[in-house]
């Protein structure tokens, strides 16, 4: 059978779990990260973005005969990579631009769920140019807690749960700011839903879908879900409380209306579809779609496939997924992230991480992803992962360079077991102004769910 070499891009833990799993592919050639980071570059090559221009990939892409290209991050599907590589006839996975909409602007996901009668909040829109008239909108309605949304990519911090209008006011405000001017062109406010949050993960080839996975992620960077969003500070996969009652109303409330009325719409759906719910009182309502793996659900998702992810990827990307029967482990696994002290908003870089070496790398500079490590005693499952994510290699040290820095990862039997592993495994790296939350994963438990 014959080895495929992959370009996969982007930096980031999400980047750096893809990659870990499909090096372990037996159909794995070449692995090319683009521009990857230090755990990435010792499962293959990391190599420089060539520059903005889409067209100076091409000499890349037949340099390393690249067979297939797997895109990361949602800004480079949003702005149409995808479109691009296979106008070039080569296979990608990922959506096109057009399929990619339903991350890449929140006004057109939500008009879109009211088209195909898809459960989600009741709101408004608003263009920055009428960011006047949401305070009075907001007076007349009475609508407390309301959440106020920044139409474009934000990093998953463009979400903002107002309880009074001095906050309302405040996040007007933030909006103006640079980092978030070019997302803010137009405003979401909608209606506030109560519930337990959740994320289910389907894979498509735009005919056939499978769901792969659900988890939970804990956006907020306070313990207790306090404070400002972040991109995500842990996950744990998959959720205890979600059964197959619960899955198939999901799938037949909004999975497969959306992506039949993507279809119809003539933007067939092809990728990772992340569906961001809440479950409210009424069913299952959507909070948002994401149109690539979660970051850190990724991290967390990828241990408890059985499948292999490389050909998983490669039926998908030239519509065979029919052919692919999905397997899972009978495992859970936590996500801890280890975060810069002052994250999401400043915070300082370049700090020395201590730890590596006790913690399973052998080699620091190459940062050895995967510290798998079968269990003393029998049948224990001890696994753990380490995931780079916001660092740089400095000589023969590996420095702090961003926000989250991190991703620890334990598996066990259970929810429980996987908790202990991840702290086990955290409490043993350190760098200077290291923050991470101590409760990831305790809302899962059932003596935390009356």
């Amino acid at each position: 059978m014959k080895k495929l070499n992959v370009l996969l891009i982007g930096s980031g833990g999400r980047e750096h779990a893809i990659a870990q799993f499909l090096a372990s592919s037996h159909r794995i050639g070449d692995l090319i990260c683009s521009p990857g980071n230090p755990g990435t570059d010792a499962l293959g090559w990391n190599i420089p973005f060539p520059n903005e221009n889409l067209s100076s990939w091409l000499p890349v892409l037949k340099k390393y005969s690249i067979d297939l290209i797997v895109i990361g991050p949602e800004k480079p599907l949003v702005e149409g990579w995808a479109d691009y590589f296979r106008g070039h006839g080569y296979a990608v996975f990922g959506p096109s631009a057009a399929a990619a909409q339903l991350e890449g602007s929140k006004s057109f996901s939500k008009d879109f769920m009211m088209r195909h009668g898809i459960p989600t909040a009741s709101y408004q829109l608003f263009t920055a140019q009428q960011e006047s008239e949401i305070e009075p909108w907001i007076r007349s309605n009475g609508r407390f807690p309301v959440v106020i949304k920044a139409d474009g990519l934000a990093g998953g911090k463009g979400v903002f749960i107002c309880s009074n209008m001095q906050e309302v006011s405040d996040t007007i405000k933030r909006f103006r700011e640079e980092s978030f001017r070019n997302a803010a062109q137009q405003i979401v406010v909608e209606d506030f839903m109560e519930g337990e949050e959740l994320s289910v993960f389907v894979i498509t080839d735009g005919q056939t879908y499978k769901i792969l996975q659900h988890a939970q992620d804990h956006k907020k960077i306070g313990e207790g879900d306090t404070g400002l969003n972040t991109g995500g500070m842990g996950a744990y996969a998959p959720v205890p409380f979600v059964n197959e009652e619960l899955l198939n109303t999901i799938e037949t409330t909004i999975i497969k209306p959306t992506l039949e009325g993507m279809k119809e719409e003539g933007n067939r759906y092809s990728g990772i579809l992340y569906a961001g719910l809440m479950l409210t009182k009424e069913g299952p309502k959507v909070v948002e779609y994401n149109c690539r793996f979660g970051d850190p659900e990724c991290q967390v998702i990828l241990p408890t496939m059985a499948s292999d992810l490389l050909e998983l990827m490669w039926d998908t990307a030239n519509g065979h997924l029919d052919q692919h029967n999905l397997a899972l482990r009978d495992i859970t696994c936590t996500c801890i992230v280890l975060a810069s002290e002052g994250y999401p908003e400043s915070y300082q870089t370049g700090y020395k991480i201590h730890g590596l070496e006790r913690s399973g790398e052998t080699d620091a500079h190459k940062g050895t992803a995967n510290m798998a490590a079968k269990g003393a005693s029998k049948g224990a499952i001890k696994e753990q992962y380490l995931f780079h994510a916001g660092t740089k290699a400095s000589g023969k040290q590996i420095l702090t360079n961003g926000g989250r820095v991190l991703n620890v990862v334990g598996t066990g039997h259970n929810l429980q077991e996987s908790i202990q592993s991840a702290y086990d495994l955290a409490e043993k790296i350190h760098f200077h102004h290291v923050y991470f939350r101590k409760d990831i994963g305790q809302k899962g438990l059932p003596s935390n769910r009356g």
